[in-house]
């Protein structure tokens, strides 16, 4: 669980606004009054919203209270996906068969959610080679991507390589 929880006498608000074991809302009253209720239906009073104004208390048993609240977070942390910036780098003399192999990789990546960071390699001479044709050799790539993408960063030139950063176009 996220935060500690009060239950029963460490909740410390004299008033209450609290929700029955069914789920039925008890409305607005003393803590006594609540920890009377859930002593008698053999239960807990747990402060589940303790900064609402009254703070918002439920009768239930505090095991099966937190076992739930472990399991929603269990599900929201499953549902939640995270992206990883996957590189491909390639060269200047790159041959076309391995062009085609890098972009169906590409392709694969960008279908799964993730970012591709292209990187065009400049070893030796290609470091010093003309823009316009190193853009060329950057658009041959991204010309066969067999996915619908978009720009995430433009293309730019860094000391020893040129890179463009691409995602799942929306």
């Amino acid at each position: 669980m996220a935060e500690k929880v009060n239950i029963n006498n460490n909740i410390r608000s004299p008033k209450l606004r609290v929700i029955g074991p069914a789920g039925e809302n008890l409305g607005v009253i003393t803590k006594e009054e609540a920890l009377a209720q859930a002593k008698a239906s053999n239960l807990d009073l747990i402060e589940v919203s303790p900064h609402a104004e009254p703070p918002v208390a439920r009768i239930a048993d505090y095991g099966k209270y937190t076992y739930e609240v472990s399991k929603k977070l269990k599900e929201v942390k499953a549902k939640a996906h995270t992206t990883e910036t996957k590189n491909i780098q390639i060269s200047v003399s790159i041959g076309e068969h391995d062009i085609m192999i890098k972009a169906k990789q590409a392709a694969e990546w960008i279908k799964e959610g993730h970012r591709v960071k292209i990187e065009l390699q400049l070893k030796g001479r290609t470091k010093y080679m003309e823009e316009k044709f190193l853009r060329e050799r950057m658009d041959r790539i991204l010309a066969v991507i067999p996915a619908e993408y978009k720009v995430a960063e433009p293309l730019k030139k860094i000391p020893k390589s040129m890179m463009i950063v691409i995602e799942k176009a929306k």
